[in-house]
């Protein structure tokens, strides 16, 4: 049945919803050899045609649906491996896991390597002087802007941005913006208290 393999690229990826499975080289060769078999065969039966034999005119459009339907699979296998590659970097950083690096193939992980490249330029564009906005942590907005927080060791005066000091001294509770107290939670220096 023409477009089967396309179809069935479609459908393993589909099946695979949590996880990026390996590239199937051998079932997108098969799909391309399938339509380029396809493209010879209307050649053929086009040429007649226009010679004047109108009964290849409904195998033509039969071959050439086949055509469109099978350029429809690829792309939608290929682009949806790259959409899960974005959303790995966007989860994981500009290392993969190996599990992960191992399931990808070689123009993949060029586009990975490029898609990190693009995305570091731009975050650091954004950011103010020498500091970047790292746009991948926090992807979830939070429920509340000040948290609270404990500090684990003797810091002493932390003054904030609306000018309040606030001192911070070992195993003392505080409520924070939570902006200004994520790089002492990085630190060590707080510790976030749920």
């Amino acid at each position: 049945m023409f477009a089967q393999k396309g179809v069935e690229l479609v459908q393993e990826l589909e099946r695979a919803r949590d996880f990026l499975p390996p590239f199937n080289e051998d079932g997108v060769r098969q799909v391309l050899e399938e339509m380029r078999a396809l493209f010879e065969e209307n050649q053929r039966d086009a040429s007649s045609a226009v010679a004047g034999e109108s009964e290849y005119i409904t195998s033509v459009h039969i071959r050439h649906c086949a055509l469109e339907r099978n350029k429809r699979c690829l792309m939608a296998y290929l682009y949806n491996r790259l959409e899960r590659i974005k959303e790995h970097r966007w989860h994981f950083g500009s290392v993969l896991p190996s599990d992960i690096k191992a399931n990808i193939c070689e123009p993949e992980a060029q586009f990975f390597i490029k898609y990190s490249k693009s995305l570091a330029a731009y975050m650091k564009s954004i950011g103010e002087g020498s500091y970047s906005l790292d746009l991948t942590q926090n992807l979830k907005p939070p429920k509340n802007l000040y948290i609270q927080v404990k500090c684990t060791t003797e810091f002493g005066e932390f003054e904030t941005e609306d000018g309040d000091i606030v001192v911070l001294k070992k195993n003392s509770l505080h409520l924070l913006p939570r902006v200004q107290c994520e790089l002492l939670i990085a630190q060590g220096i707080l510790e976030h208290v749920s």
